[in-house]
């Protein structure tokens, strides 16, 4: 992909891209991606073993660490939804949006293979998000925990394939994470956020679960029809996840804004 870049972004950075050697990170990721069982499994023991242990013990507060790292995933989030998303729309205008679809060469493109591994990387930092809520005693809903450990498993199973309908996945994420976080950190550092806000928030989440379920439907109608590299096992599991989701959102959203409760539980989690 041949493309000017744009000046406000420091030649470090882009040289950094250019540089980043994606054919050793797919290898190691083919070779250890099943370590992210063992780092869930890690992550479901840390959390309710957590819990137990803080039962009796006074919360934490943790705010001035919880505002960096919201924010630190924030930043992180919205440059690359910026390099990401300028990939998928110069392939949106120039192909189209059934080579969008099938596009796998977002894993190698010199723009966006650093930020293709990052994003599978960065779901299991991203797991530290509920060691806050344990040492804070906040309420631990299934959907947060649940989505954490399925999207750190698809993630990192996807990548060592390079399969189509990634750049689409990974875009999107990067996008709903780049608000989502900055309301975390917003709300971390004690600053007033209005409601309808987390509401836009969970909507996009709800929004990105429908589109996803659909691009894996079309990912499976267009395999076999055009160059649309998948395989059945991926799809089935990754619109099983996407279809899981949907509900799971669905049901939060329903009970968090349209049901009514006396206290904001705030929005968890894409």
């Amino acid at each position: 992909m041949n493309e000017s870049e744009p000046s406000s972004y420091p030649l470090s950075v882009y040289d950094f891209e250019q540089r980043f050697d994606e054919r050793r990170a797919m290898e190691w990721m083919q070779e250890n991606w099943t370590k992210s069982f063992i780092f869930s499994g890690l992550y479901a023991a840390i959390i309710f073993g957590g819990q137990h242990f803080m039962r009796e013990r006074q919360r934490l507060n943790l705010r001035r660490p919880l505002v960096l790292w919201s924010l630190s995933l924030a930043i992180f989030s919205i440059v690359g939804a910026v390099r990401t998303g300028a990939y998928m729309l110069h392939v949106l205008t120039n192909d189209g949006f059934k080579q969008s679809v099938c596009d796998n060469s977002f894993y190698s493109a010199p723009l966006t293979k650093f930020w293709a591994y990052a994003f599978a990387l960065s779901k299991a930092p991203e797991l530290g998000d509920t060691v806050f809520i344990v040492l804070r005693k906040q309420r631990l809903i299934f959907l947060h925990w649940y989505h954490h450990i399925t999207v750190l498993l698809y993630a990192w199973y996807t990548y060592k394939d390079q399969l189509a309908g990634g750049g689409w996945f990974m875009t999107m994420n990067y996008m709903v994470h780049s608000l989502m976080y900055t309301y975390y950190a917003a709300r971390a550092a004690s600053l007033r956020v209005p409601r309808p806000f987390a509401m836009v928030i969970t909507t996009l989440q709800i929004l990105q679960m429908v589109m996803g379920l659909a691009v894996q439907g079309l990912v499976y109608h267009w395999m076999h029809e055009v160059r649309c590299p998948s395989h059945q096992d991926n799809i089935v599991w990754g619109s099983l996840m996407y279809l899981s989701y949907l509900i799971l959102f669905a049901y939060f959203f329903y009970n968090t804004y349209l049901k009514g409760s006396p206290r904001d539980k705030g929005s968890k989690k894409e």
